[in-house]
């Protein structure tokens, strides 16, 4: 059976929602509540039904799938692909974190919890790869936001263990390095400001 979502106008942009909403679930590359989606669509429940079921029929020849809840969606990977993706997530695993690595783990250990541009922010660059390999790793956890709107990234329990501390603040020199990071951001902010 065939589905065909109709042609929704968003903003500016002319071209059928299983598209759009594609490519918003890729960019995102989390799950989406199905009631924000109607939303920012502005569509019917039964519109959104059936541009899901047009977007997992459309996927269902490819690499990814419409992974799908009573609340939310995701893109996937296919089911088939398993066994590749674990050998790439376990070569991705080898070796140590690497600079950048240390410095986004040293920011979300000391100033944790922190969304995604928060931790950009304070570096000065995209982190997105750089958090996708600590959490394959099982360095740091996502979790969503307390607005809902996003994530925030923090310390693994496993990492603390691994610390010999029970809390970020038994962490050597916690004060210290926390007034400095804060002064960088203080700073940082004022500078961008002012620019």
């Amino acid at each position: 059976m065939s589905f065909k979502a109709p042609v929704f106008v968003v903003h500016y942009f002319h071209m059928p929602l299983d598209i759009l909403l594609e490519g918003l679930l890729f960019y995102k590359s989390a799950p989406l509540k199905k009631e924000h989606i109607q939303k920012q669509f502005s569509v019917s429940e039964a519109d959104l039904r059936m541009t899901l079921d047009t977007l997992a029929a459309r996927l269902e020849s490819g690499a990814t799938r419409l992974l799908e809840t009573e609340h939310e969606i995701e893109l996937v990977t296919a089911p088939a692909l398993a066994p590749f993706i674990e050998a790439v997530r376990k070569n991705d695993t080898k070796g140590d974190i690497g600079k950048a690595g240390a410095e986004t783990l040293a920011i979300i250990l000391y100033r944790g919890p922190l969304s995604r541009s928060e931790i950009d922010r304070i570096r000065g660059v995209n982190s997105s790869f750089i958090l996708r390999n600590l959490l394959i790793r099982g360095l740091i956890t996502r979790s969503v936001d307390k607005k809902g709107n996003g994530y925030t990234f923090s310390i693994t329990p496993a990492l603390y263990a691994h610390l010999g501390v029970t809390r970020k603040e038994e962490l050597s020199d916690f004060a210290r390095i926390t007034d400095a990071l804060e002064t960088f951001v203080t700073e940082q902010a004022e500078s961008t400001t002012t620019s």
